[in-house]
């Protein structure tokens, strides 16, 4: 029988990962420090809806919502949204739903489709940027944006993020500066792999952590 080495056990666990605690009494410094902050999110699918859902339930005061899609049948098995909003622009009906979460938060919908030509405006006061769109183009074209014209301001993108794998093997890399990529850098919903809630919203999950930690002061992931 092979023997089980602890490391091999969880081989996609980081290593030397620092853990800060704060003292719970911080707890409303750093809210308040979050609820000042304004993030941008390119797309409000499986990945956007949730990190934005995520965003508010952490205090992230105002968020600027871009998607120029409708709501679809077919969305409902993974992103933030409800039968009952079926054919409702996306930014729309989020908005709603994030707002009967908390009334005090400051929205804007922008219902556009993102283009070289109006990005760059589009972003204009963002604290980070969340990229959280489907097409390998507007993925390309959105991170190009961002670190030639933006390159003080924080980018969250994913890639990989489909299928069924261990949710183990979606990691948080800083790839530059500026730029956190989030997920297990192969699996492509393109390539035939289906996407599952659970996958999905654990990468959501590991971009809007990566954004509240970036909004504190923290650029490690």
């Amino acid at each position: 029988m092979m023997s089980m080495q602890p490391a091999d056990l969880h081989p996609h666990r980081p290593h030397n990962v620092t853990v800060e605690i704060p003292d719970v009494r911080q707890d409303p410094e750093l809210r308040a420090c979050l609820y000042s902050q304004t993030v941008v999110i390119v797309g409000c699918g499986g990945l956007g809806s949730n990190v934005a859902e995520m965003l508010v339930r952490s205090s992230v005061g105002t968020l600027v919502l871009i998607d120029p899609d409708a709501v679809e049948l077919d969305n409902l098995n993974r992103q933030f949204y409800f039968a009952d909003q079926v054919g409702t622009l996306k930014v729309v009906a989020l908005a709603a739903n994030l707002r009967r979460i908390r009334t005090d938060i400051s929205i804007v919908p922008v219902a556009e489709r993102v283009t070289s030509a109006n990005l760059l405006g589009l972003l204009a006061g963002a604290d980070v940027v969340v990229e959280a769109v489907d097409g390998a183009d507007t993925k390309a074209m959105i991170m190009n944006v961002c670190l030639e014209e933006l390159p003080g301001t924080p980018l969250v993108t994913a890639s990989g993020l489909a299928g069924y794998g261990s949710t183990n093997a979606i990691v948080t890399e800083r790839m530059a500066e500026n730029l956190y990529v989030i997920g297990d850098l192969t699996s492509d919903v393109r390539a035939g792999h289906p996407l599952f809630a659970s996958r999905v919203m654990a990468a959501a999950a590991a971009q809007a952590h990566a954004v509240v930690r970036v909004l504190l002061g923290y650029p490690e992931p």
